[in-house]
């Protein structure tokens, strides 16, 4: 199948046709499904083979289920004959769009953010799906730091409604706009942020999961009454024990150490109880232990 079909486009404007997602874990094959869930062709590429083998069952998986609730408009076949699944980043050279989904560390997406910018067209949007670290300063390793910009999408992404679009120092209006009716398109709600650490979402939720946190820590009350207070009294949908579980206690982790060394302040530094369940391997749902058993 060629990538540019014609009627493919699905963005206003020029479009984007042709998107490449590096980073097949959670968010990546999430963001992958819901590009290629509009019209668009997808490489989705990751160095780990596991990785890729993973990435097809979840999002055949997910495609399947959005079927059966009558939530998909085509068949997950024709859906999924769209992403191409390959260790082979070359395979999206000529892409429109790449967005950067790996791990919450800035040597890890530094390396990849040199890759993609080295083959790279120079009008290529190249975004990062990062949660916290600094937009600018990632804009630094890209050839082209004003066509560089955050699209930071939720888990699960393809019912997560959210993304939030974070401009660097160098980002041009024109350009968080263009990005601005992309994710309409894809039928996400966005909002705008300036290139604060944490940007609006985890500056907010991360002073509170910690804080839940301590309270388990000091013995105030137990895990079960911590999220069951955030639920029935703040008609939060999950406890914050309960989410951080969802997220990834690791990536909980990474992302409270990246606005403690940002900002300093003692709000967002990694309680004990936190780094000691990481260093334990207990990462929350995806380990089937965190917080809670699973």
């Amino acid at each position: 199948m060629p990538w540019r079909r014609r009627g493919a486009l699905s963005f206003p404007g020029d479009g984007i046709l042709k998107v490449t997602v590096v980073g097949a874990g959670t968010m990546g094959r999430g963001i992958a499904q819901v590009f290629a869930q509009v019209g668009n062709e997808v490489v989705l590429t990751d160095v780990y083979e596991k990785a890729l083998s993973l990435a097809r069952d979840s999002i055949n998986t997910s495609l399947s289920k959005l079927a059966k609730k009558g939530e998909l408009k085509e068949n997950p076949d024709t859906v999924m004959s769209r992403i191409k699944i390959t260790g082979k980043l070359e395979e999206g050279a000529d892409s429109d769009i790449y967005v950067e989904a790996v791990i919450e560390k800035v040597e890890t997406k530094r390396d990849v953010l040199q890759s993609i910018s080295g083959i790279a067209k120079p009008d290529s949007i190249i975004a990062t799906n990062t949660s916290s670290i600094s937009i600018t300063q990632l804009s630094a390793f890209v050839k082209f730091p004003e066509r560089f910009i955050g699209l930071h999408f939720f888990n699960p992404v393809p019912v997560m409604k959210l993304v939030e679009i974070v401009r660097g120092e160098r980002t041009p209006d024109s350009l968080v706009r263009k990005c601005f009716e992309i994710a309409k398109a894809l039928g996400k709600d966005p909002v705008i942020s300036q290139d604060f650490p944490g940007f609006i979402s985890n500056r907010v939720l991360m002073p509170l999961i910690r804080e839940a946190i301590l309270v388990l820590e000091e013995g105030i009350a137990t895990k079960n009454d911590i999220d069951k207070t955030l639920r029935l009294g703040m008609n939060h949908p999950m406890g914050p024990l309960e989410l951080a579980d969802f997220i990834g206690l690791d990536v909980t982790l990474d992302i409270m150490e990246v606005l403690y060394h940002e900002y300093g302040d003692p709000r967002f530094k990694p309680p004990i109880t936190l780094r000691n369940l990481v260093n334990s391997g207990k990462l929350g749902r995806k380990t089937s232990e965190g917080f809670y058993k699973y």
